[in-house]
């Protein structure tokens, strides 16, 4: 960062932002080396002093919900002044495509677009921005800023992101600020610190090292091509071979699209990826887990919440029929990453998953119904993160019991019962035997949240699995009309497994 005389704030800070409510609100910016700083805001006034590398910070301490527009100044040599800013609750939207996916192709999303005008809901982009280094602001600082909530600003904005921004703030009753930083095809990996990965040996071996072999490879190939380029060029020759590219570099969007958020003040993230580590499902458990730890350690702010979309339904281009796709159980990697996002989140707290089983699209890998996504989000934020007695998930299997020819499967968060969403049989269930071979299976749901598992070809099952597919077809919810989450009973090496 250039340093200059006049004192300025980083873009976070700038008009129509929403500061986090309820804990201390650090707020900085540059001046000159030395330069003394004063921050005032609601009441308070912070004084510091700018350090020998021209940034300045200051702490104001924790601050209530205020849906009152205030101004937040800042003097040193110079005044600045930072107007319309809300207190609220502020959230992170992150991941890969489908959270990239704008409110302007989402399904018959019009009418919430037209009605998007909300000036407790407001609005941030972080354009995308690779780096080999962590930076504390972003490559062109005059292109983020804070929007209200308006058809123009929505228009464009993350449609899971702006559901779940628009249901929360509905909910709480208090101002809500969505800040949003994805990429689509972007792997679990680049989203983390260098010194994440490195801390981990694994990840060092199976991530770092393979990642340095593929760059002396770019780099022998870029020689090679800008060799041909120069050798046509002296010779009058034609040159149309394309410029080698180097795929995604560890670490490099935690750089630059991440690193320059902190410490913000924020109340958690959502966060909807996996499909770019699907083939690495096994790893996932873990490289998921270290994710969201890296990101709590370095926003600085405890166990922030963590919300994660479970990864949609889709056939994998294979432009199958249903009755196709049902033809016979299967194994899965995709399977195998949606079982992973849960055991990641198993062991960390104020975490969730959202299960979309369907509102999936077999033949698009971006499924265009935002809307329920990002209802569900809110849902669990509404539960995990501020305590509300909401209904948030689907069933969640508790126990399997077998019992001769059956396998009896106890469900919690149930609601009130259980239910077939479509009205039909229940669809989705497969068994096996001790000779490991799977059946689709009979399922019928009993008194007490309990659903009975029975097939004429396994005589005594001993192992039950629920939506195990690329596209799942399924169909169990509770009575609250939220999908239960695809599962295995068994611990069988899977696709992805370690051997």
């Amino acid at each position: 960062m250039p340093l200059r005389a006049d004192v300025h704030l980083h873009p976070l800070f700038s008009d129509h932002a929403v500061l986090q409510r309820g804990k201390p609100v650090r707020v900085w910016g540059w001046a000159n080396p030395g330069e003394a700083v004063s921050v005032a805001f609601a009441g308070q006034t912070v004084k510091t002093t700018t350090g020998s590398n021209g940034k300045w910070s200051a702490v104001l301490a924790s601050l209530s919900a205020n849906a009152i527009p205030a101004t937040l100044r800042v003097q040193g040599q110079n005044t600045v002044e930072i107007q319309d800013l809300l207190v609220g609750e502020v959230w992170i939207c992150s991941g890969q495509s489908n959270m990239e996916w704008p409110m302007s192709r989402s399904f018959q999303a019009d009418a919430d677009i037209q009605a998007g005008a909300n000036p407790n809901l407001r609005l941030f982009t972080v354009v995308k921005n690779r780096s080999q280094v962590p930076l504390d602001n972003f490559a062109d600082p005059t292109t983020h800023a804070w929007k209200v909530s308006a058809p123009d600003a929505v228009r464009s904005f993350t449609a899971v992101g702006y559901y779940f921004g628009r249901d929360l703030q509905a909910a709480l009753g208090v101002p809500v600020g969505l800040i949003h930083t994805s990429w689509g095809g972007s792997p679990a990996e680049v989203w983390m610190s260098e010194g994440a990965l490195k801390s981990n040996h694994v990840y060092a071996r199976d991530i770092l090292d393979p990642w340095l072999l593929q760059l002396r490879t770019y780099q022998q190939n870029v020689a090679a091509w800008e060799s041909e380029k120069k050798n046509a060029a002296q010779n009058n020759q034609p040159f149309a071979k394309n410029r080698p590219g180097m795929g995604w570099t560890p670490a490099e969007l935690y750089n630059g699209m991440l690193h320059p958020l902190l410490p913000y003040g924020i109340a958690g993230a959502i966060w909807y990826q996996g499909e770019s580590n699907a083939g690495r499902a096994f790893e996932y458990r873990s490289l998921f887990a270290d994710m969201i730890r890296n990101w709590r350690q370095d926003f600085g702010q405890g166990d922030i919440g963590f919300l994660a979309v479970q990864l949609a339904p889709f056939d994998r281009n294979k432009k199958r029929s249903l009755s196709e796709i049902g033809a016979t159980p299967v194994e899965s990697d995709w399977a195998e990453l949606r079982e992973a996002q849960g055991v990641a989140m198993k062991a960390l707290p104020n975490v969730g998953v959202a299960v979309i089983t369907d509102v999936g699209d077999k033949d698009d890998i971006h499924p265009t119904k935002k809307q329920p996504v990002g209802a569900r989000l809110a849902l669990l934020a509404e539960r995990m993160t501020y305590g509300l007695p909401v209904q948030a998930q689907g069933p969640v299997l508790r126990s399997a019991i077998p019992s001769g020819d059956h396998v009896n499967l106890l469900f919690d968060e149930a609601a009130t019962g259980l239910k077939s969403l479509d009205g039909g049989d229940l669809q989705g269930f497969a068994v096996a035997g001790a000779d490991r071979v799977w059946h689709w299976a009979k399922a019928v749901i009993k008194p007490g949240n309990l659903v009975q598992i029975s097939c004429a070809d396994v005589a005594r099952p001993v192992a039950v699995r629920y939506g195990w597919a690329d596209y799942p077809i399924v169909n169990l919810a509770n009575s609250a009309g939220l999908p239960a989450s695809p599962f295995r009973t068994d611990n069988w090496p899977m696709l992805t497994t370690k051997r």
